[in-house]
Parts: C-alpha cells; structure tokens; sequence
C-alpha cells in the first residue's frame, strides 16, 4: 500500500556501497543455538560466489528465514495420538532437499547466512535437520541450527527469537520459506531488486508453485483456489498499489519494515497477515512478483486441509477484530485505502463471501424449496450469477477444468467449516487462536526410487475417516432434495440438491484426500 512520503525506518538499502549481503535461514522456533565451524578448505566456488550480487545493486544484508513446520508422516487412525520418533524415508528426503535448496541459492558464500528454526520434539527429525546441517557447514556454507524447547508463541515467536540474534540483527533484507518450500538458486537475485530500486516497498512476495497438485482430486481442487489467489487477488493488489497480504513464505521482507511496524505478534494464527497490515499502515508497499514461483507441497490429507481451512478463516476474522481500531487511527494512508482494507481485504474476502456461501447455497436454496409456494428465488440469482464468478475462478487452472462441478460442490461443502471458523474468530471463542500445524505428506517432492520403496513397504489397509457434520447436511439437503421432486420440480433446483448431498456424503465418507492407513489388530 503506497504512502505518503517514505515512511521512517527506510534503511539505506537504495545507496551505493551499502553493506554485503548476509542471507540468513531461519527454520522455525529457537532457545538452544549451535554453530558449525565452515572448513578453511571448501568445496570449488559455486556460482554464487562468482559475484557479488544482482547487477547494478552494490550489496546488501539479508536475512533469509527458513521456518520449519513440521511434516509427519500419516499414522494409524487408532495411533495417530502416540509419540514415537519418524523415520519416513519420504520426509527425511524433503528435509534434505529444502536445507539443501536454502544451501544452494546464488548468493555470495561469505555473505550467506541460513539459520534453521526447528521446533519438533521428534528426536529422529531433530537429529536428522541437525546432522544436515552440520553436513553443509563442512562444505563451507554459514549454517546455523537453532531450537527452542517450547512452542510459546508458534511461528510468530519463533521468528521473534531467532530474529534477535546477534547476527541477524545485522541484516537488512529477511527472506522466509516454511520447510516444505524450496527456492531456485536464482531466487535471490530475483526478488531482491525491487528493494533496491525503491526503498519504500517493504516485501516482494513470489507465488507457490505445487509439486503435488496431480495427487488426488482434493490436492488439484486447492491448486484452482490458489490460483486464482496469486493471479488475480495477489496481482491485482499488487498492480494497483493495494494492499494484498504476506503468504507467510516465498517472501523478501525490509528488516526496517518489520522493525518499523512493531515485529511479529502472536495475537492471532494469521501472524503474516497481521505484519502486513501493519506495516502498510505505516506507509510501506508490497510488490508481488508472479513470474518467481517457488516449489511447495498442498496438504493431501481431508483433515491436514480442513484444519488449515480453519485456522485461514479463523485468524482473519479475528485479525480484524484486534486491528479495526489500528486501520481507524492511522493517519499514514488515505481514507480511501482504508476503506478497501477494511471492506474489501477484510469485510468481503474474509467474511462475508465464507458466510453468504454457506448461507445461500447450504440453508437458503434448500429452504425455498420447502417453502416454495410462498418464496420463489430468482434463477438468475441462483445460476446465473454465481456461474459467471465460478467461470472466472476457473480460468487460472484450465487443465483442471473438468472438475469445475465437482469444485464448485467442495467449496460450498467447505464454507460450513469456514463459516464456524469466522464466526469463532470474530466471537473470540476458544478455539479463536488454536494452531494446529498442517500435516504434509512430502510424497510431492521425494524421488521417485524412495517414493516406490515406500509404497511397497506399505501393504496395509486403508481406512477412511467418516465426517458427521458433512453426513448431517448431506443428509438434510438429501431430504429437501427428495421433497422438491416429489412435490414441486418444475424449478429443477433438486438436480442441484442431490448433487450437492452427494458431494457431502463423498466428503463426510472420507473419500476426498489420501486415505490413512488402519490401525494393525
């Protein structure tokens, strides 16, 4: 969001002769420190060491934040609660890839930091990102290992932490990526520009591009969502100096941005979103760079996704909440700007549309035909309108056209958990800042050798959760299905009804998303 003037804490970044970069990783969550010696004797020079930077740009201090969420594999339903120590070869190898894609970036060696936040509690996981990272820092790479032995403030404060450290504090440009997130070696040098042409804008944030979107039919309904999310909502943000927020990973932050606007708070589960709204009120602007993807991995399983559904509901309602009065005060943005954060960031894409999906399309159409000799709904409202918006959505993914229907369906499904999230976050009920991290499978990113040991490893049977909210409303929309066919069914409205109960009863059944495998007897 553009402001008026440059905003203080600007930083020297736009002079010649700044100083060097310093890349820094953080992984996530941080109390216990350790650094590895780099050997005098490295490996050949890279090309990252070949020169000092993006052409043109002088150098700089960046601090690159790797923020490990933890990946676990998927446990016996009846065990899932069971502490026991991972060794899924699948995850252990997108560890290795992610330290190694963070090792890898074109980036002078000697200013190339990479600190790794862990936070797991599994001994196995905690050794093998501490052995890896012990492995590179003989290779010559600046490496740190951080960890911290209680989870107190989540992500926000283990970045908090880890950007307290002495040589962090030093560093003028913070990129983060979550764990499963691997950037190209050319990342750097391409994100970093824009900072240095313009020492107002504060984050350069890249798109997500999904290695595991082919999976199963929940994974490429996300890769349609998500699309439409960086093409349209990220870039026109973008484009027209809106304000459009952090994703949390895959983005260049201004350490004095995050200074500038108070640093990370916990106060909600949507911690990014709540530094970007703050440091736009504070004058600064963001740049969305949608040719610079970054490979990450989609939650394959109902629950991983349902669970972050909620918190992706839920912290923006009650984000809004908490920063109403900040928006109202600021006296660094125009009215107008305020009015689009507060109505068209907030109002509309973080509330109303999750409400008036679920209101519509789950009470208000199967409650007209109930009642139809007294209410009859237009078609156009019904049809029309919401085909047309529908159609836009899809354009972003046109090899996943066919599932349009069946897209559409899903999201209505959905919009009952979003909904309960959005009214929870508002209300500021007990579960309004519950974080439950987004379990990932890593099978998007493994090698195909290890993917096929696993799978012939695993000759157990599978078994399905079974969802009671969705088999309820699949059942209620079942019934006024039935009764407008029987009854009226000239409006046609249960040929909608019936597919939107079966969609419920797919999801309600566990049939959407990679099954678990059964507990042994």
């Amino acid at each position: 969001m553009r402001g008026p003037g440059l905003p203080r804490g600007s930083g020297p970044l736009g002079r010649s002769g700044a100083p060097a970069v310093r890349a820094a990783r953080l992984f996530r969550d941080t109390r216990r420190s350790r650094t590895f010696p780099s050997r005098e004797a490295g490996p050949e020079p890279s090309p990252r060491d070949q020169d000092s930077g993006p052409q043109g740009s002088g150098c700089l201090d960046v601090i690159l934040l790797r923020v490990r969420l933890r990946l676990h594999p998927l446990r016996p339903i009846r065990a899932r609660r069971r502490r026991q120590p991972t060794q899924d070869p699948v995850l252990l190898q997108v560890y290795r890839l992610s330290i190694g894609a963070a090792c890898g970036l074109s980036w002078p060696s000697d200013r190339l930091v990479i600190q790794v936040l862990d936070d797991s509690t599994d001994p196995a996981i905690r050794q093998l990102v501490e052995v890896e990272c012990a492995r590179w820092a003989g290779k010559g790479v600046r490496i740190r290992y951080e960890n911290r032995s209680n989870r107190s403030g989540y992500k926000a404060g283990a970045m908090r932490e880890g950007l307290r450290k002495p040589y962090a504090r030093a560093c003028e440009l913070v990129a983060i990526f979550d764990a499963d997130f691997q950037p190209d070696a050319d990342f750097l040098r391409r994100a970093v520009p824009p900072l240095l042409r313009d020492p107002g804008v504060a984050l350069v944030q890249a798109r997500w591009r999904f290695v595991n979107a082919g999976d199963c039919i929940l994974t490429r309904i996300q890769e349609m969502s998500l699309n439409y999310h960086f093409a349209v909502e990220q870039e026109a943000g973008s484009a027209c100096h809106a304000f459009f927020g952090f994703n949390g990973t895959a983005g260049v932050w201004r350490a004095a941005a995050l200074a500038d606007a108070g640093g990370w708070k916990e106060r909600t589960t949507v911690e990014d979103m709540d530094l970007a709204v703050r440091a736009s009120l504070r004058g600064w602007r963001f740049v969305y760079a949608g040719d610079l993807a970054v490979r990450s991995e989609l939650p394959s399983t109902f629950r991983a996704y349902r669970y972050q559904q909620h918190r992706w509901s839920c912290g923006p309602a009650n984000l809004l909440r908490k920063v109403l009065p900040e928006i109202l005060r600021s006296d660094r943005v125009s009215p107008w700007k305020k009015l689009h954060l507060l109505y068209a960031f907030f109002f509309v894409r973080k509330v109303v549309a999750h409400l008036v999906t679920f209101l519509f399309y789950c009470l208000v159409i199967p409650a007209c035909v109930l009642v139809q000799g007294d209410v009859r709904l237009p078609k156009y409202v019904a049809v029309y309108v919401p085909a047309v918006i529908t159609l836009l959505n899809a354009v972003c993914t046109p090899r996943s056209g066919h599932l349009l229907v069946f897209w559409i369906l899903f999201e209505n499904v959905m919009s009952l958990h979003r909904s309960k999230a959005v009214v929870i976050g508002l209300l500021e009920a007990s579960r309004g800042n519950e974080w439950v991290v987004t379990d990932k499978l890593g099978s998007g990113m493994a090698a195909p050798a290890v993917l096929r040991n696993k799978k012939k490893q695993q000759q157990q049977v599978r078994r399905r959760e079974v969802h009671v909210l969705e088999l309820v409303m699949g059942a209620c929309l079942l019934y006024c299905a039935v009764y407008d066919m029987v009854f009226f069914g000239q409006d046609h409205f249960y040929l909608y009804l019936i597919l939107q109960s079966a969609a419920a009863f797919i999801v309600g059944f566990g049939y959407v998303g990679a099954s678990v495998p059964a507990a042994p007897s």
